[in-house]
């Protein structure tokens, strides 16, 4: 188990209050990263170690995987006329779902089982199951033959290379 695994385990899992914040304050200085879910499924899979990632949600489902740079939390509003807070609570991630880099998902909102949020969406509305997210608040339904961004059936790095030299002789050839 990585280290950081084992922060994420203390930060979320500990009874231990005081082991919660030292793991907190952990995964903030060495992965600039904060978790910190009412509910959290231990399922939940951290690609590349969740850097840059505030994650402040409701429930977080099992099988979620979540990349760098997310911001999973609130988009709360002060009423001034009526002195009272508005669109209060965080999101809640279903089973399932990916959520690739830079991707926000603010308010209490749910998203779905089985989707994908791309990579720098932005989302505020709730996103029904089986859906790809993208842009800000856009969806249309997920291909149920491909899985995106993730699968646990990984990719060799030898094959990402090979396609990128390939990509590169593509340039030169026609540059």
């Amino acid at each position: 188990m990585s280290m950081f695994d084992k922060l994420v385990k203390i930060n979320c899992w500990s009874k231990s209050r005081i082991l919660k914040r030292l793991g907190s304050n952990l995964l903030e200085k060495f992965y600039c990263c904060e978790i910190n879910s009412t509910e959290i499924d231990r399922s939940t899979l951290f690609a590349h170690h969740a850097r840059g990632c505030t994650i402040v949600g409701s429930k977080i489902f099992d099988n979620v995987v979540i990349f760098q740079n997310v911001t999973i939390g609130s988009n709360m509003r002060y009423n001034k006329i009526s002195r009272e807070w508005e669109n209060i609570g965080n999101p809640i991630i279903c089973r399932n779902v990916v959520i690739a880099d830079g991707a926000k998902i603010l308010g209490p909102i749910i998203i779905g089982e089985n989707s994908v949020i791309a990579a720098g969406a932005i989302i505020t509305k709730n996103i029904p199951p089986n859906s790809v997210a993208y842009g800000v608040n856009q969806f249309k339904p997920k291909d149920a033959k491909y899985d995106l961004v993730f699968n646990s059936n990984r990719i060799s790095s030898e094959k990402i290379i090979e396609a990128n030299k390939t990509l590169i002789l593509q340039l030169s050839q026609n540059g």
